[in-house]
């Protein structure tokens, strides 16, 4: 699929403008209407073009000023950066969660954090078990010092109702 190239809006400069009289504004000229002719020298004198900026009221408007820095000042506002959006990706964690199964999701957090997405480890206490919060703690920060080649720790240790979780973001390459 073939993209469409960007419309430049294209302005008359210098002896392309057809119009008599214009109506000048700008920074270092006194706002008022000029001819055609008047305006041309006060741009040659200044040593910088007459660009025509609105050809739609009467008289149209011109300003003087260096053409090529104009244009770039356009095409500077026109254009649009792409942002990286950081997307989150959560890893759910037991405080009885046995060395293997810790192994296998460690795994899994180390493959986000090289393709550059945020990790969050949240443990969940049920019932009795929220009486080893020290337990869940050591735990993320296990999982945290792991993991130091690939992340940092964005976030320590949070308690946040029955559930503790750790935010881990990608390093900078």
């Amino acid at each position: 699929m073939k993209r469409k190239p960007a419309k430049r809006r294209s302005y008359k400069i210098n002896k392309k403008i057809s119009a008599t009289e214009l109506r000048l504004v700008g920074n270092n000229i006194e706002t008022g209407i000029y001819s055609l002719k008047e305006a041309l020298k006060r741009a040659s004198n200044l040593g910088l073009d007459l660009v025509e900026i609105n050809s739609k009221t009467n008289p149209p408007i011109g300003r003087i000023i260096d053409y090529k820095k104009f244009l770039y000042e356009q095409k500077k506002k026109t254009k649009k950066y792409k942002q990286e959006k950081m997307r989150t990706k959560e890893i759910r964690l037991t405080p009885q969660i046995c060395e293997h199964d810790l192994i296998f999701k460690r795994k899994h957090a180390e493959r986000f954090l090289k393709s550059k997405e945020k990790v969050k480890f949240t443990i969940f206490f049920k019932g009795r078990s929220i009486i080893h919060k020290e337990k869940g703690k050591i735990l993320l920060l296990k999982c945290a010092s792991y993991l130091e080649k690939f992340g940092k720790i964005e976030q320590i240790p949070i308690m946040e109702g029955k559930k503790m979780y750790i935010i881990l973001s990608p390093k900078r390459f």
